[in-house]
């Protein structure tokens, strides 16, 4: 199970990356292989604020829908067009070119409070 150390993750298997004021986030490696194969992403707050934990669109693999909640309170800057047309590299590479959405993040020591590496294989039991 991949799970780098350099990012943060949610309990709800969500995994963020703090560059500055800028967080991108994807789902985790662990999410992705839970879900199978994902058909659809979709992201309809793009240039919304939304408040931390705020659905902020949905995957869809072959079987399921799954909500995406949005770790970090913050504006929606930028969204991986990439993935309209290629929705399966978030399964080939979720931590890479399967990264999801971009936020301009309104207060960053949120950031701190997400879990660790370390925390987030406590939780998959990994």
């Amino acid at each position: 199970m991949n799970i780098p150390a350099n990012l943060k993750y949610t309990k709800d298997h969500e995994w963020v990356l703090l560059e500055g004021d800028v967080a991108t986030i994807g789902i985790t490696d662990f999410a992705q292989k839970e879900l199978g194969d994902i058909v659809y992403v979709e992201v309809e707050s793009l240039d919304q604020t939304l408040e931390k934990d705020a659905v902020f669109g949905t995957v869809e693999a072959v079987k399921t829908v799954s909500d995406l909640f949005l770790p970090l309170a913050g504006e929606i800057i930028e969204f991986n067009d990439a993935l309209e047309s290629d929705p399966e590299t978030v399964n080939s590479d979720p931590y890479g070119k399967g990264w999801m959405v971009k936020v301009k993040v309104s207060d960053t020591a949120d950031f701190e409070t997400l879990l660790s590496s370390e925390d987030y294989k406590k939780l998959i039991g990994a």
